[in-house]
């Protein structure tokens, strides 16, 4: 566990919702530091005096917790502990593990005096039959790996040094891994890192994905995956692909080129983002485009042609960046403009965004900024480039990104 790096943000939000009447999800792709949250929060309950025969704590993804056990005897189980003239902590760790899970959960949260919080790693966490059984009755939390600033952190490197290298500390962020064990793992070299971050790879897709979904045409899956992480901030739709998978001699379906998007998505290995009708204000149906959730998993998916456009990886993490601070995202499109990010703030607000790596010729500058002065409405509009002079223009503020992404919004 990085002693470090204390995921303050997540760790807030979950102080915030203790003792409320509602299940705590907490959901986000393997090893992105759900259950060292959930350990962080079990710290902080015992600083405030919560004793530790008030806390349960089971983790399923160790077999030994749940085999041969139904959802009904772990409910018993969990149930013979509770102390009844006090509140009960429990967690429930990858408890998509457990058949009939929801069942276990939604006994558990029916239960006096409990407090209860679960995760998983994948969506199917909350897919129908648990929303349905939960509706309006749990709150999630969607962790997301280190961002720019927590992994300097656990670097130990101090921000408020001005003559910092930020490009160079970017570069090893993005062509590294953002995941918090993989940080650890920097001392032993790249190998390790990449060994580590193929073996977490892997895990997800066999367990999570080609098991669960019984997916026999394992090579057809993995091209789908490589080609999305190829084109990362792209505008994509299951029939192009599949007509460019065509072309180079791969027969897949549209149906199943779509299927398979939609399991990388509740993976959370990919993140899928609509486009939005800058003139009719509102969101269109074709033509997402996917963000990957640690830009590190380029080097196991795309390999030696890992792409090397720096402006969609920028726009990448800018985009992980946008959701940790807790937007709704669309990418704008309208008949001859197309902008980045349309976002709706957690106060309401919309917000605009351009990124681009560098504003190095008169046409980058008109294309980037022109993007955003064709939106004739006045909510905030912000460039966000690695230039370190900066220049405003038309009400749009140009903000050098390092900065913007190390900035911490309490």
């Amino acid at each position: 566990m990085l002693k470090y790096t204390s995921r303050k943000e997540y760790l807030g939000k979950l102080l915030s919702y203790k003792d409320k009447d509602l299940i705590k999800v907490v959901s986000g792709l393997r090893r992105a530091g759900k259950s060292t949250l959930l350990e962080l929060y079990r710290n902080e309950l015992q600083k405030q005096g919560i004793g530790k025969r008030q806390i349960q704590s089971y983790n399923f993804e160790l077999p030994e917790n749940y085999l041969n056990k139904t959802w009904s005897d772990l409910y018993f189980e969990i149930k013979k502990k509770l102390l009844v003239d006090k509140v009960n902590y429990i967690f429930l760790d990858e408890v998509q593990n457990i058949p009939q899970f929801e069942k276990l959960v939604d006994g558990l949260f029916a239960t006096e005096n409990t407090d209860v919080y679960i995760t998983g790693s994948n969506a199917f966490l909350l897919s129908s039959e648990l929303a349905t059984l939960l509706s309006g009755r749990y709150i999630e939390v969607s962790i997301l790996p280190f961002s720019f600033h927590e992994y300097l952190s656990a670097r130990k490197i101090d921000t408020s040094n001005k003559y910092l290298n930020y490009e160079a500390l970017f570069f090893d962020y993005v062509n590294e891994t953002s995941l918090p064990k993989g940080v650890e793992l920097r001392e032993d070299g790249f190998d390790i890192i990449y060994e580590y971050l193929e073996a977490i790879y892997k895990t997800i897709i066999e367990k999570d994905i080609t098991q669960r979904h019984q997916i026999n045409d394992k090579r057809a899956f993995a091209n789908i995956a490589k080609f999305i992480a190829s084109n990362i901030g792209s505008a994509l739709s299951p029939g192009n692909i599949s007509k460019i998978l065509k072309q180079d001699g791969q027969n897949i379906h549209h149906a199943t080129v779509e299927k398979y998007l939609e399991y990388l998505v509740e993976s959370f290995v990919f993140y899928r983002v609509n486009r939005f009708d800058l003139k009719g204000k509102k969101q269109l149906a074709t033509q997402e485009k996917y963000y990957l959730v640690d830009v590190g998993l380029l080097n196991i998916m795309a390999g030696k042609e890992r792409i090397t456009d720096r402006g969609h990886i920028l726009e990448n993490i800018v985009y992980l960046e946008l959701l940790r601070r807790g937007n709704k995202i669309w990418t704008g499109t309208a008949r001859n403009n197309e902008v980045d990010f349309v976002c709706k703030t957690p106060t309401g607000d919309i917000e605009y965004y351009q990124v681009a790596w560098q504003l190095a010729t008169e046409n980058t500058i008109e294309r980037e900024f022109g993007s955003l002065e064709k939106i004739k409405d006045n909510y905030p509009k912000y460039l966000l480039t690695t230039d370190s002079f900066t220049q405003n223009r038309s009400g749009i503020k140009h903000l050098n990104v390092f900065n913007w992404l190390i900035e911490i919004n309490d």
